[in-house]
């Protein structure tokens, strides 16, 4: 079955080019996408991932491959790239390309996943590239790991900030306290990006449709995240599916913007084609009456004792969204926040809201692959707020798109994983 449909005319020419490695559902890519950047191909091993990535970005072009098995020649054959120049390799690899290493990173090529990301830079030659990891690597035995990365890079033509520093997606306008080491690299041509300041002016929005704000605000609450999502519970049919047409409520500054409502004047990414009427990727969970009795008893932004989930405190900002593993190591399910006023567990969409991405980014209709696409992936927000800065170093002026994208077919958010992968081949 082949759902895909390329449009190789879409991209507009003055737009910069990136490239997404370990690309997941598209965090990093849509981060960058706002910042006006054509993120024009994305490597991305699970298949499911892939399939949610074209979903929200069917312009563009998805492998769904290892980097492993992937050459920078095939990254620019099989997409609108071709000849041209790179400004930019971002990448979110996972944490295990660090922890099954050691000392002698580059001596054995098949130990880590992180010297993939290396070789395909300098294959690609980007003029910058950004990585995004935990901040568990700048610690113990990791950091000289991650040291030697530096190294490598410097002896083959590329500046990196050995000032490296950890990023809270909370400091930049994403209502989750969640901080992530991310390594800037630049070619010795160019100058190497800034990191970005944190928020320091509260947004204003305009009330009038599709007015424009400057900045979101410093520090949104949960609240501001979710206080406008319709409680699912009044929607029987979210038992059987994901979707509903449902009744918001009064959104906060934070939520026009998600909403669409309302776009920043730093937005430059592709407005989708969708229906705000719809509550999507809501699917609920049926808790038994004594989970629920537990989870009305806990205080709000205190952990449950059984369970050791977190109730959300609505004047605070989220836990750290999890993603539990995959089926490769056990399916085991992160632990899932409980909402700060309904006795059950956030949706797939609360969890979304509360990482920044917008309402018409749909994830996958089950749960458990929704909440590892939401918690494996950087905050839109945050990615754009370190993309801003590499688009400063190029010296470009980002520009708008005035057409409206539609968004891939619907199909591609139900695939079970062997028609995922079936898809794939």
């Amino acid at each position: 079955m082949r759902l895909r449909k390329k449009n190789s005319e879409l991209s507009i020419s003055q737009r910069p080019i990136a490239v997404d490695l370990f690309a997941g559902a598209g965090g990093m890519t849509l981060g960058f996408e706002q910042a006006g950047f054509d993120v024009l191909a994305a490597v991305e091993i699970d298949p499911i991932h892939c399939a949610i990535h074209e979903y929200n970005f069917p312009f563009w072009t998805v492998l769904c491959q290892s980097v492993v098995d992937t050459t920078g020649e095939e990254i620019r054959k099989r997409s609108q790239i071709g000849d041209r120049e790179i400004d930019v390799v971002i990448c979110g690899s996972p944490c295990q390309g660090f922890s099954i290493i050691g000392k002698r990173l580059f001596d054995d090529p098949r130990n880590s996943l992180v010297f993939h990301f290396y070789r395909l830079v300098l294959e690609l030659q980007p003029k910058f590239f950004v990585m995004e990891n935990v901040r568990g690597i700048t610690i113990g035995e990791h950091k000289q790991i991650l040291q030697n990365l530096i190294t490598e890079f410097q002896l083959k033509g590329y500046q990196v900030a050995e000032n490296y520093q950890i990023l809270n997606a909370a400091h930049y306008g994403v209502p989750q306290a969640r901080e992530r080491l991310f390594l800037l690299g630049a070619r010795e041509d160019v100058l190497l990006p800034k990191y970005p300041q944190r928020l320091t002016q509260i947004a204003k929005p305009h009330t009038s449709s599709k007015k424009k704000s400057s900045v979101l605000p410093i520090s949104p609450t949960v609240w501001d995240a979710i206080g406008d999502i319709p409680e699912v519970e009044q929607y029987p049919e979210l038992l059987l599916r994901d979707w509903v047409e449902a009744e918001y409520g009064k959104p906060s500054n934070y939520a026009l913007i998600l909403r669409g409502i309302q776009t920043l004047d730093n937005d430059y990414s592709y407005p989708r084609r969708f229906d705000s009427r719809i509550l999507s990727s809501s699917f609920r969970t049926k808790h038994s009456d004594a989970t629920r009795e537990r989870f009305a008893a806990t205080v709000q932004g205190e952990r449950e004792p059984i369970s050791r989930f977190h109730k959300l405190h609505p004047a605070g900002v989220c836990n750290t969204l999890r993603a539990g593993t995959d089926m490769y190591r056990g399916s085991f399910t992160s632990p899932r926040p409980i909402h700060p006023f309904t006795p059950r567990c956030i949706t797939v969409r609360e969890a979304a809201r509360l990482h920044s991405y917008p309402d018409w980014f749909r994830f996958h209709v089950t749960k458990w692959h929704g909440f590892r696409q939401v918690g494996n992936s950087v905050p839109p927000l945050l990615a754009k707020s370190i993309a801003l800065e590499v688009m400063n170093a190029l010296g470009k002026l980002s520009c708008k798109p005035e057409v409206v994208q539609e968004l891939g077919n619907e199909n591609l958010l139900h695939f079970k994983m062997s028609e995922a992968a079936k898809y794939y081949l």
